[in-house]
């Protein structure tokens, strides 16, 4: 795996963003524009080990807090990112973002959030010969041999500014949303010019209540059922993905699948599971992999953790964006 990881790196081929399968429960990586959507200041927390059956998985952490703040008129957030690749952690990715997003109502129940973002990242690489092995190291009849005419780059630290943006519109039972990142096309290369690919997210869904009662609705203190489709759709590079999903919330407990494919191949099926009460809520997801790939990876497992704080006093109410927890 870390052979192809640096050929990668060697090469500048052009790769794909980090992605996350509970897309909501990390929802400034998915679009700006959410930041300050739930007025309360929010925690987000999000931990994914992606192919863990591989001696190379990929090991991402992200961690977020965003809240609505009235003189501004929308919202503020930050959003620090941690991504390691490779036979221990090679090569890594950290990032931090600042994010504001300006809130407008545009009819009597139809608002709009428009989002930036500017970040700054640095990517690296650890060059160690004793753990790196290179396909001019390998014998077909002893296997891997020592000696590499591989060199290593004259920088193994790179730093870069990356910007984001994106829109979002929603009403009392529905939402839709598009973003865009790498919208300076950042060089990230080691040997040569290797500039990220832009990435272009659209993503919508709804809310439906499966009864008209508002209050918990058995003596097992549950919720109002809410059943929420949604659709994401991402591009970068040469990658297309469709993510279909589908949620039931009824309060305290989440469940939810997704499929995602790309234009050629189906790539997982998600499952996901949550549990939300009051200003509180922790998931898990499970990819389980049915591309070629699925023999190997044993899939990928993502936790997530958030907290909505006390909402600071508003001169008026501020609408609160309804959309999924995970």
């Amino acid at each position: 795996m870390l052979v192809c990881l640096l050929v990668v790196v060697a090469c500048g081929v052009k790769a794909q963003d980090i992605g996350f399968s509970q897309f909501y429960a990390n929802p400034l990586y998915l679009n700006p524009a959410f930041a300050g959507s739930k007025v309360a200041p929010r925690i987000s927390l999000n931990y994914r080990c992606q192919w863990p059956g591989l001696n190379s998985a990929f090991n991402t952490i992200s961690a977020s807090y965003d809240q609505y703040v009235s003189p501004l008129h929308g919202g503020v957030g930050g959003i620090i990112m941690a991504d390691r690749q490779g036979d221990h952690g090679a090569l890594g990715l950290y990032s931090f973002g600042l994010i504001y997003s300006f809130r407008f109502q545009v009819s009597r129940d139809i608002f709009v959030n428009a989002g930036l973002q500017a970040t700054i990242a640095n990517e690296n690489l650890q060059w160690d010969e004793e753990k790196m092995r290179f396909p001019d190291q390998i014998d077909p009849v002893y296997g891997y041999i020592w000696g590499t005419s591989a060199i290593p780059p004259e920088k193994t630290s790179k730093w870069y500014m990356d910007f984001h943006a994106g829109a979002l519109v929603y009403s009392t039972h529905w939402y839709a949303g598009v973003a865009a990142s790498h919208l300076n096309r950042p060089d990230q290369g080691f040997y040569s010019e290797d500039r990220i690919p832009l990435k272009l997210t659209g993503h919508a869904g709804g809310m439906i209540n499966l009864s008209e009662e508002r209050r918990r609705t058995s003596a097992l203190g549950l919720g109002t059922p809410v059943i929420s489709p949604n659709f994401i759709y991402q591009y970068q590079g040469t990658f297309h993905y469709f993510n279909y999903g589908l949620y039931l919330d009824w309060e305290p407990f989440l469940v939810g699948v997704w499929y995602r494919n790309g234009v050629e191949n189906s790539d997982a099926f998600i499952f996901m599971v949550g549990l939300q009460q009051d200003y509180f809520k922790v998931g898990y997801s499970y990819d389980v992999t049915v591309s070629k790939l699925a023999n190997n990876t044993a899939g990928a497992h993502e936790i997530s953790l958030g907290i909505l704080l006390p909402v600071p006093e508003q001169k008026k109410r501020i609408k609160a964006i309804r959309c999924p927890s995970f």
